[in-house]
């Protein structure tokens, strides 16, 4: 704030100064004519004002032809460049060569608005592209399912067999929908969050029990460890978040495997650990496993939208809490949640 005060200071005396510059010169001119006129002063003293009053005009001139270029043509470049912005052109970069700091200083920050804004707009693109193929890939499979419904040679079983992908690809979209609606509003924070005090570890046995399907058809061991808690938050969105991640550790543990589950608490910060032993992740995936529609596991992509771990992410974001990962390949993965207590 001092800095852009001193910035403003020394551009308003510099203006000034060729402002007062010029009026003075024409002071002078008007009063040596007036002086001349009437007899005042001799003509070889009215020349003399005359032509210190014609220096000082040059000089004004000059020096509002240099501010003019100095200061005014930065100005219309970047005048130019925010119409060409508010075009869609957001790969325009302003150079500055001269020395004053305060023009440089603006040229950066408008060149680090037009790359946010360029990303902004490659996420955008990418969104709508992701969300297309991921609508188009279970409607393809409802239409491909109805039309083999009306075959009249079909068995019962076949004929069951199409009713339930047909339902299972509309369970996606429903959930893929539920997911967009629920990630755009925590983006744009106009998601109710009430704060109520309940049983932590209740609600994440309830997340297991709810899961208790997935992870019976994989004759998966519960490794559970979890200290009573009374937790202040937002409950709904927190058992989005261990819906998540639980769903996620059941889908990628090998049948027969270990699914772990603890939380501690310190009185200061409750910890969650979720983990599997499942494949594991690279670093290439761990660097873009909170990315929207990102999935590592290619070979999984009807069972997930890849929009789990970044509703996860932001969830804890609004509620101040973090999340971790440590993961190997081959070695299974374990994400761990940090929230404070208040």
């Amino acid at each position: 704030m001092a800095e852009r005060k001193s910035a403003r200071k020394r551009l308003s005396l510099f203006f000034w100064a060729c402002v007062i510059t010029v009026i003075v010169a024409a002071v002078m001119g008007i009063t040596v004519f007036v002086l001349y006129f009437f007899g005042v002063t001799r003509p070889s003293t009215s020349m003399i004002l005359v032509g210190l009053a014609m220096v000082m005009a040059v000089a004004g001139t000059v020096i509002a032809a240099v501010m003019s270029r100095v200061l005014l043509r930065p100005v219309e470049q970047l005048s130019e460049a925010s119409k060409r912005i508010a075009k869609g052109d957001f790969h325009l970069r302003l150079e500055y060569t001269g020395s004053i700091r305060e023009i440089r200083d603006t040229y950066d920050s408008f060149n680090t608005m037009a790359r946010e804004l360029g990303a902004i707009e490659t996420l955008r693109e990418d969104f709508i592209a992701n969300v297309s193929h991921e609508f188009k890939t279970p409607l393809t499979a409802i239409e491909g399912y109805s039309m083999l419904l009306q075959d009249e040679s079909l068995s019962e079983s076949e004929r069951q067999e199409c009713v339930q992908k047909i339902v299972s690809g509309v369970s996606r979209l429903s959930t893929l929908v539920s997911n967009i609606l629920l990630l755009s509003k925590l983006e744009q924070n106009t998601v109710d969050m009430p704060r109520t005090f309940f049983r932590l570890d209740e609600q994440l046995r309830q997340a297991l029990v709810q899961l208790e399907p997935a992870w019976g058809e994989k004759k998966l061991n519960l490794d559970v460890e979890l200290a009573e808690v009374r937790y202040d938050g937002c409950e709904r969105l927190l058992y989005h978040v261990w819906a998540n991640l639980l769903s996620n550790a059941v889908k990628f543990s090998p049948e027969g495997g270990t699914l772990g589950l603890k939380m501690r608490s310190d009185g200061r910060a409750v910890t969650v650990t979720v983990s599997d032993e499942g494949p594991g992740m690279s670093p290439e995936v761990q660097r873009h496993m909170f990315d929207k529609f990102y999935q590592g596991d290619g070979s999984r992509r009807q069972e997930g939208s890849g929009l789990g771990l970044a509703l996860v992410q932001r969830i804890l974001q609004l509620l101040g809490g973090e999340i971790s990962v440590e993961s190997s390949e081959g070695r299974g993965s374990a994400f761990t949640v940090t929230l404070p207590v208040k």
